[in-house]
């Protein structure tokens, strides 16, 4: 057998109920915070770890056996760790293999930081005669920290400098600053 007709798929997909439940509660209790039954859904399962039945048989499993509960946050029911569930997570946690343990750990917290830039900057895209105006603005909780209008000639690259500051806009922000701070007057170079 050739190492090309090894089937790799096999070995990121863990099946394994009991490896899910503790995957799962070792994730709840990295990230320490309620999450969404949908969130939860995503993240576990955009890895590629754990597929959509196993996920939905260990949450039941989970919930039944008190290792997670349900609580309502802001009129949303949200799924979060019990002691029974942290105690679980740090006793069994070799039990998931490390790299689906680092993956989905990384996969939460990406997923997390994305919600947290959706909700630190706003766009508006206007299209005029001559290409389109990006209204861009960065807030903190309730204070309104920069409002920023850029040209792009065309609507791809109106959604392409969307895409870019959306990345990362506190880093944007941050550059902005920087440049804001740095900035000095022109002095013309007037030696021959």
């Amino acid at each position: 057998m050739k190492i090309s007709d090894f089937d790799f798929s096999e070995l990121n997909n863990i099946d394994d109920i009991y490896a899910v439940k503790i995957l799962l509660c070792y994730f709840l209790n990295k990230v320490n915070r309620p999450v969404t039954p949908n969130q939860l859904l995503e993240i576990a399962t955009s890895t590629n770890i754990v597929n959509y039945f196993s996920y939905n048989h260990a949450v039941e499993s989970m919930l039944e056996n008190g290792l997670i509960c349900e609580t309502e946050i802001d009129g949303e029911l949200n799924y979060k760790l019990t002691e029974k569930g942290r105690i679980g997570a740090e006793e069994f946690k070799t039990m998931a293999p490390k790299s689906a343990r680092e993956r989905i750990l990384t996969e939460g917290l990406r997923f997390f930081a994305r919600l947290k830039n959706e909700n630190t900057v706003s766009f508006e895209i206007f299209e005029n005669e001559k290409g389109c105006e990006i209204k861009c603005t960065c807030v903190d909780n309730e204070l309104k920290l920069m409002e920023l209008k850029l040209f792009a000639p065309d609507m791809e690259q109106a959604e392409l400098i969307k895409n870019k500051i959306r990345m990362n806009p506190q880093g944007f922000y941050q550059k902005v600053m920087d440049f804001v701070l740095d900035n000095e007057e022109y002095v013309p170079n007037v030696k021959d």
